[in-house]
């Protein structure tokens, strides 16, 4: 086996990699960049090395700086995670003539299925069926809009080299074409050296399935079943699961026998996944091949009991598989939820910053399900505008789909992040939805059900009833801190819900007696102290946790996707309360504000120019993603206060119209 691995990765997905070499007795090498050099990976590794200026471009994507850092630190092997370079087969090539093992696929395969272009003409010379499109690079817009335009819109264009939903728009009309192209074009240089760009039929509600596929060196290779991961914002997965709740027995060994064919037709020796777009009929076609880790590789762990990385290592170092396809069985059900530093409450727009307070769940076993974490950050680490903005893959395994969503639920309440966005909140809004819960999904799922963005939910009124008696405990411990007498009776609002609540206190039960029925909170469960961003408690026996911070006279409570203030007054402040005018919010109708913290890419306005509807303002770009900022109404410019290449911070105002 090898004695030393180097990660040619960073974050959660380096972190991931030393657990499982230090289970192993590998030691590990990871490299850095400047914006990693306190980071988790690099605390963890036993060797780093500094590769060079934050960009991937000038850091992560230069092969000449990897292969160096071998030589420097002896490392036999290179594990390249997933993005950057994983799915390079010039990369993988040089490691070969370096007499480095490259732990993923051979240079062959991946260029036969790592490519996008590729894969689908070798998909189709082996007969597989495939999504109408383009199968060629594009020259140029004008070329893309031809293409498409014969292809017929809706249509998908696509980086060849794409991954991780970079490099992916979705265009409607010629108007989408013509923007999209460019910037598609952009994203993918940025993100993966490589801007050749493809254009595919983009099909309506679609289900997004994709089978792992496991190879060694002496032409054995299986699939590991499937993952659902239909649930997508601007194409990159937010919510995987496994296996999927569409597929039958049938249509389950079909898919697989595919993906395994095609992976041996190729000569596949590691982990891959063969993704296909799915109908609600069962009906599939091959979408593409990424020849390297998922990122959701985890649910596949969590229901297989085995560990991809692992094999991935055993692979590369020429062993065969231990198992065969007759061995591996599917174990119960398993939910990833991605929790991404970006803000859904502005459109899932990035959000980088400091982790102020980074709290996740505990992992390890509960009553019902089982929790865990994967993260390459603490507490205090800064999340930049150079990377991917997720903070960590959130995972539940339980007997069941819905004990898996139930504990994920959860789960997402026990998670407390402060100091930048993040989409806690909106994953946990997703797992109460009946619609989920039902396993009616689409790639459409989050457009179809929150077409106007997402604002949070309405309290359910079990919801309404934990922020009343998180509030109720919360204000008698604060005013016995204070020595004050205990009431008897409260009224209570719950943002504009007005309640009157007889409180009664013995042997260490708090009882809430609402409209006439009782509630009871048992003390000896509560966890809180003034200062604390969360109360945990059993409302009824059931166990909660809500997020809580302090305001005027009360507190902002969050129960998963639901947030109200919650006062705590005697009958004659809620009197007065209910006359007080509420504050007219800030007139921002003649104002361009930075929708989120990035770089201006372009300023495309000067003062004094007439700008129409629909026009561009400017561009700004954060974590290799484009944001075209456009006029809402024809008026002049007035101020212009930023400028290509400037940073700008979320709510910043950057043009000013007259």
């Amino acid at each position: 086996m090898f004695s030393k691995i180097l990660i040619a990765n960073r974050g959660e997905i380096a972190v991931r990699v030393i657990k499982t070499c230090r289970r192993l007795g590998i030691k590990t090498v990871v490299v850095y960049s400047e914006a990693d050099a306190d980071s988790l990976a690099v605390e963890m590794a036993d060797e780093s090395v500094f590769i060079g200026p934050a960009p991937a471009a000038q850091s992560y994507l230069v092969a000449d700086k990897i292969i160096e850092a071998c030589k420097q630190t002896g490392a036999q092997a290179v594990h390249p995670g997933f993005g950057f370079l994983s799915e390079n087969a010039g990369f993988a090539q040089r490691c070969a003539d370096e007499g480095v093992v490259f732990i993923g696929p051979n240079p062959g395969a991946i260029q036969a299925m790592g490519d996008k272009i590729e894969s689908k003409k070798f998909a189709e010379k082996a007969g597989v069926s495939c999504v109408p499109g383009h199968i060629g690079e594009i020259d140029d817009t004008a070329h893309a809009v031809r293409i498409s335009e014969e292809i017929g819109y809706p249509v998908m264009i696509k980086a060849s080299a794409g991954g991780g939903g970079k490099g992916i728009r979705v265009a409607h009309n010629r108007q989408d074409v013509e923007e999209g192209f460019p910037a598609v074009r952009a994203e993918a240089k940025a993100s993966f050296g490589d801007d050749r760009i493809f254009i595919e039929k983009f099909i309506t509600s679609p289900r997004h399935i994709e089978i792992q596929v496991l190879g060694d060196k002496h032409g054995h290779v299986v699939h590991l079943f499937e993952r659902e991961c239909s649930i997508q914002r601007r194409n990159q997965k937010v919510i995987e699961e496994a296996p999927s709740p569409l597929l039958d027995e049938k249509t389950r060994a079909e898919m697989g026998a595919q993906a395994v064919a095609l992976a041996q037709a190729v000569g596949y020796d590691s982990a891959g996944t063969v993704e296909f777009v799915a109908g609600q009929d069962k009906s599939f076609y091959f979408l593409e091949m990424n020849t390297r880790l998922q990122v959701e590789h985890p649910v596949t762990e969590l229901i297989t009991g085995l560990d991809l990385v692992e094999q991935m290592i055993r692979s590369a170092y020429g062993e065969p598989l231990a198992f065969k396809q007759d061995d591996l069985k599917i174990n119960g059900w398993a939910i990833e939820s991605r929790i991404y530093a970006e803000d859904p409450y502005r459109k899932f727009l990035p959000s980088i910053g400091r982790l102020v307070r980074y709290d996740p769940p505990a992992e390890g076993e509960r009553e019902t399900y089982r929790v865990r974490n994967d993260a390459g950050v603490r507490e205090g680490d800064e999340i930049s505008m150079y990377y991917d903005p997720m903070i960590s893959k959130l995972c539940t395994w339980a007997p069941t789909r819905i004990e898996a969503i139930d504990g994920m639920a959860r789960a997402l309440e026990d998670f407390y992040i402060e100091g930048l966005g993040q989409n806690v909140p909106f994953l946990a809004a997703v797992m109460d939805q009946e619609r989920f819960r039902s396993g009616a999904l689409a790639t459409s799922y989050i457009a179809d059900e929150f077409p106007e963005g997402f604002a949070g939910t309405a309290p359910t009124a079990l919801q309404t009833d934990i922020m009343t008696a998180a509030g109720v405990a919360m204000h008698r411990l604060l005013a016995a801190r204070a020595g004050g007498a205990p009431r008897r009776e409260w009224t209570v609002l719950v943002g504009h819900d007005s309640r009157v609540v007889a409180v009664d206190e013995t042997d260490g039960v708090l009882s809430l007696y609402l409209a006439g029925e009782d509630r009871t909170l048992t003390l000896d469960d509560v966890v809180w102290l003034p200062g604390r961003p969360q109360f945990k408690g059993a409302l009824n026996g059931v166990p909660f946790t809500v997020d809580v911070a302090p305001a005027a006279e009360g507190f902002v409570i969050r129960h998963r996707a639901a947030k109200r203030k919650v006062l705590v007054l005697t009958a004659r402040s809620a009197e007065l309360h209910g006359k007080l005018p509420e504050k007219a919010a800030a007139d921002t109708s003649k104002m361009i504000i930075s929708p989120m913290p990035g770089l201006i890419v372009s300023m495309d306005v000067e003062v004094g120019q007439t700008v129409r509807e629909g026009e561009i303002v400017c561009v700004i770009e954060a974590m290799k993603m484009q944001n075209i900022i456009r006029a809402e109404k024809e008026a002049v410019v007035k101020t212009v206060s930023a400028k290509a290449g400037d940073s700008v911070a979320a709510d910043e105002v950057l043009v000013e119209f007259a």
